[in-house]
């Protein structure tokens, strides 16, 4: 049984922090390219941050380059998005994705993050 379960949203002031958790289990989660995705009202879901299975290569999107990174425990088998300096822009529903071939995805049920002015 593969799961995914997303933590850690709510509703923050601009400029402040949240940490979104993505729990996981079912799988191999070390070989997995572990991400997150967020999408907002009438936009897009878009590629927030990635974290490689291979070689510990982390990449993120130029919106949240320097304010947001992805970590991950995989004793645990648990991804995180650390997110900081948040933007009202932020404001999405975040989902955690797992790959582990190109036919095999998997995702969680998305989490709210919303950031007020």
């Amino acid at each position: 049984q593969v799961q995914l379960v997303e933590s850690g949203g709510g509703l923050v002031q601009a400029g402040g922090s949240l940490r979104l958790s993505c729990e996981t289990s079912g799988f191999t989660f070390s070989n997995a390219d572990m991400s997150w995705y967020r999408q907002a009202p009438g936009k897009e879901r878009e590629l927030v941050a990635v974290s490689a299975s291979v070689g510990g290569t982390t990449s993120y999107a130029d919106s949240v380059k320097g304010r947001f990174t992805i970590s991950r425990d995989n004793a645990k088998s648990t991804v995180y998005l650390q997110m900081n300096s948040l933007k009202p822009d932020d404001t999405a529903v975040y989902y955690c994705n797992a790959v582990l071939t190109r036919s095999w995805r998997y995702w969680g049920q998305g989490i709210q993050v919303t950031v007020s002015s």
